[in-house]
């Protein structure tokens, strides 16, 4: 043993294993977030995508891209100078082909983005924005993509749910090009933007597009955006939420759900089975097909609980459960639960709450 002691400390690393380390360690870190805007205006999960970003590295070279036309573009260029001191640069793609998010256009540009800056890290927020762009991008870049990360524990090491929730996998990126990621913005929560940040404005580039070509046939196309006009909160990133499921039994029923969440000043979610009865369109739905939500108040009526259904939503805060199935799994993910028919719950409470101020 004290041979093999003596031998051991002999041995040194190679002059080429040193020069690699140093190498590796000394690696700028650089990465492109694909920035979601409306209305001027920058949504949320693409600023939890920068938090997100910020995490990889004290060093890290923040550049937030945005594609569009108009004047709604650059307004929403100039609200993202200033969303996070850790955007180091804003780029702008002005073009018609941008209008609408489509996956070729967009892929083509982060290909095109990517082979000029040379960045480590692509990211983006896991919404139906970055699920529909980012594995177009990641085949013309040749790489794999890592999808809905809720931490990051090193700038090649990520943490990812999977089973719909039930655990958690560790993921070491090894790949030779950049790593393409869609986190969960839920796990990356947004901090206030103090009252100084218009000073701390990021400059802002126009991307050259003049070998942006049409080279590749667009194999869809853009044929309408529907939305509800209403004045609930996203569902995405409201700090209330109230979720009805198929024991509503109806679309007109399911509007009591509507009612108890204009009086909270709440979201309105469904489940999938009441979404695929009719009750609701698809883009109030909760769960791993559909919305991934983390409100400080969950509120679920007539929700049994399956497994999709809790990988949607089993990070809030507090969970608030009625059904009158004592056995019902949801109760087993719940702080607080009530053993009831939701058409006596909900009508009481409709009764008894105040209006919203």
């Amino acid at each position: 043993m004290a041979a093999f002691r003596a031998l051991r400390k002999r041995i040194v690393p190679s002059f080429k294993a040193r020069i690699f380390a140093s190498s590796f360690n000394s690696r700028s870190i650089s990465t492109l977030v694909l920035a979601e805007h409306e209305g001027g205006a920058i949504k949320p999960q693409s600023v939890s995508a920068v938090k997100a970003a910020s995490s990889l590295s004290d060093e890290n070279s923040i550049s937030l891209l945005l594609a569009g036309s108009g004047p709604a573009l650059h307004e929403a260029a100039a609200n993202a100078a200033s969303c996070d001191p850790s955007v180091s640069q804003v780029l702008v793609a002005d073009s018609e082909k941008f209008s609408h998010p489509l996956a070729e256009p967009w892929a083509r540009l982060i290909h095109l983005v990517q082979q000029k800056g040379g960045y480590s890290h692509v990211i983006t927020a896991s919404g139906s924005f970055g699920k529909n762009i980012l594995p177009r991008a990641a085949a013309l870049l040749d790489v794999s993509p890592i999808t809905d990360v809720i931490e990051i524990s090193d700038s090649h090491l990520f943490v990812r749910p999977i089973y719909a929730g039930n655990a958690l996998c560790t993921v070491r990126y090894t790949g030779a090009g950049p790593c393409l990621l869609s986190i969960r913005s839920t796990s990356f929560p947004v901090s206030p933007i103090l009252a100084d940040s218009k000073s701390n404005e990021a400059p802002i580039s126009q991307v050259d597009l003049s070998t942006f070509g049409e080279d590749s046939v667009c194999k869809s196309r853009y044929v309408k955006h529907t939305s509800q006009d209403t004045d609930r909160p996203d569902l995405g990133n409201a700090r209330v939420v109230v979720t009805g499921g198929r024991a509503l039994k109806s679309a007109e029923n399911f509007k009591m759900i509507e009612k108890l969440a204009e009086k909270l000043g709440a979201a309105v979610g469904a489940t999938r089975a009441a979404v695929d009865a009719g009750y609701v369109p698809n883009e109030l739905q909760v769960g791993q097909t559909g919305k991934i939500v983390a409100p400080e108040l969950y509120l679920a009526f007539g929700v049994s609980g399956a497994i999709q259904h809790l990988a949607g939503m089993r990070d809030s805060k507090y969970i608030v459960a009625v059904n009158k199935d004592a056995d019902a799994p949801i109760f087993q993910v719940a702080d607080y639960g009530l053993v009831g028919d939701i058409f006596e719950v909900i009508p009481e409470l409709l009764e008894k709450l105040p209006e919203k101020k």
